[in-house]
This record gives C-alpha cells, structure tokens and sequence, in this order.
C-alpha cells in the first residue's frame, strides 16, 4: 500500500481491533504495511479497515472518475464498499456493480448496503425489504449483499415484521448479515430482545455518526450497547464533511468548494483549535491532517473501518494511509482533550 509522502510510523497490525479475529492480511497491489482485517461483530466477515463510501458515485461525480476511485482503492488494497439504494436514485450501485462486473472481482469484495430512504421501496415493511433488496441485487448484479443496513428506524413497522422479512432473506442467501443505521441504543436493544424471542438473526453492525468533532451521539449509551450487543461500528461522516481533512480554514475556504456546507458547522474557535493540533500530530508522524482524522477512530473501541467518501482517486492515498499509521498514546490523548 502507498503511503502519503512522509515516513508515518505504521505496522502492518497497527490498530487491530479486539473484534478481529482474522490474520489473513488484504491484498494490495503496492508495496508497504498491510493492514490486519477487522471482523464485524459477530460476523464471519472480516474486512479491510476502510469502507469506501459511494455516496457520491452517480451524483457529483461521473463515470470516469467513480471508476478511477474504485481502481485507486482496490489497488491500495481496499476492499470493503459501502452504498445504499437510495445514493442517486440507485445509480451509485449501478455504478459499483458495472465495475465488479467490469473488474472481475466481486469475490474479493465485501458490499454493504442500505434499504429504507429509496423513492421506490420506501420504509422497512416486509414488502418494501424484499423488494428493495432484490432492486439492489439487480442493480448491483450480484447474487447476495454482505451486510445490509436498515438506513432508517422505521417506528411504523413493528420490529417484528422487519426482522422477519430480513432473516428470510438470510435464509435463502439474498443477504449474509444485517444491521442498523440511524438507531438510538434503547432501540438496537429492543430489536436483539425481539430477534431473540423469534429466533431470527440478530443485527451484528451499526453505522453512526461519529468522528472527532461530533463525540457524544456515540460515545455515550450508544457506544455502551454496541459493546454489549458485540456490534461492529462502522462511523459514518468520519471526516466531517471533508472539515477533518484540513482543507476548510476559512470562510472564503467553504464559498470556494462545491461542498464545503456539510463543513460548515465545524468552523469555529474549537474546530480550529482542533485542526492546529491534528497539523502538528501530522508533520510529526510525517502523514496529513486526514490520515490523522481516520486513525484517530480507528483506534477506538470497536471500530471496525471508518466510511469516507472521496471525490477524486488521489484523496485516497491519505485515506488508506490510516490503518497502517500507529498514533502513540499521548497523541490520541491530546486528541481526546481537545476535541472534548
């Protein structure tokens, strides 16, 4: 795996998780520190530590280019894709399945995606589950989806209706694992009571919002359930709009790029104090203010791989840098105090 230039401090195990029980390393196409896959819960799957967001495949950017971040990320050895039915209109796994199919590799990819928010199949009725999941097999041209994801908590279906449409699917092998997205603990809680008393699979992932500058929707009883349910966490929105990767610094900064709103929140005396230390932290490991963000989270309980959505292939190269650049303790210290 290329690094970003510098010399960051790595080590081909560096942040494996206490979920990990794979040593089987990813493969990458370029030399340097391969990191240890995570595995996902209870899960047999076992991933590359980055999930790569297709948020934005199909909606800003075009063909050429989403197929120049999937060639970039698979050759630094990444693997792990995440989508959902409703990023535009569903041709973000269009997009996705027409390279696997282009690329010949869905068997060295681990997919992810999300039902629930589609204009099509809206909500999580047992109707609106299986038609959603066989859209994105078609759309995806695949034969199974990993890990899919409820992308909302849908309080006007009963639990039990939803968790039952989903373990058919995972009994007749149309998904192999499911979680929850947008869920508060009380209500992953609530679902593992009603999986339990149907017999039915339990959810083994969540997908949250998480990152430096947005601690506490997490990190409290959220966090505490993952850990007690054994979930695998995979943060959403871990860097922040693109704030966390140092390019937002001023006002003039959010007006010059196209989405600089999502960053706008964090542009503050905090946030700015924040990024003056992640500079520091990046010159002194030799990696950058992104690589920084992302191991930051890695090195956080349960974490299994932070999705991150790029715009262009050579944002990756920060991007992947991340689980294989070691923090030391007092650096994830000062980071945890300042972000505070």
């Amino acid at each position: 795996m290329t690094a970003p230039s510098g010399s960051p401090r790595a080590s081909a195990g560096a942040f494996a998780a206490p979920t990990s029980a794979s040593s089987a390393p990813s493969v990458s196409a370029a030399s340097g520190p391969v990191p240890t896959l995570r595995r996902i819960g209870t899960s047999a799957l076992a991933v590359y530590p980055i999930a790569l967001s297709g948020t934005v495949f199909g909606w800003t950017t075009d063909g050429p280019t989403t197929t120049a971040i999937l060639d970039r990320f698979a050759e630094l050895g990444g693997s792990f894709i995440d989508t959902a039915d409703s990023y535009a209109g569903g041709r973000s796994e269009i997009m996705i399945g027409n390279w696997m199919r282009a690329r010949g590799n869905r068997d060295q990819v681990t997919i992810a995606t999300k039902i629930g928010k589609s204009a099509d199949n809206p909500g999580l009725s047992a109707r609106a589950v299986e038609r959603a999941v066989d859209a994105s097999l078609q759309r995806l041209r695949v034969s199974h989806i990993d890990l899919l994801y409820l992308h909302i908590d849908d309080e006007t279906v009963p639990y039990d209706e939803t968790l039952l449409a989903v373990d058919e699917l995972i009994r007749d092998g149309r998904v192999r694992y499911f979680g929850g997205s947008h869920h508060t603990g009380n209500r992953l809680l609530e679902a593992r009571i009603a999986s339990g008393q149907l017999g039915v699979a339990p959810m083994v992932a969540v997908q949250n919002h998480y990152n430096l500058v947005h601690r506490s929707e997490y990190e409290g009883d959220l966090a505490r359930i993952a850990a007690q349910l054994e979930l695998g966490v995979m943060p959403r929105f871990a860097l922040a709009g693109g704030f966390l990767t140092g390019k937002y610094r001023s006002r003039a900064d959010l007006e010059r790029f196209r989405r600089g709103g999502d960053a706008a929140p964090h542009l503050s005396r905090h946030g700015l104090r924040l990024l003056h230390t992640m500079d520091r932290i990046a010159n002194d490991t030799g990696t950058s203010v992104t690589t920084v963000g992302l191991s930051w989270l890695l090195s956080r309980p349960r974490i299994v791989a932070p999705v991150v959505s790029v715009s262009s292939a050579d944002q990756l190269d920060d991007v992947m840098a991340a689980p294989v650049t070691s923090l030391g303790r007092h650096e994830l210290t000062e980071l945890d105090r300042v972000s505070a």
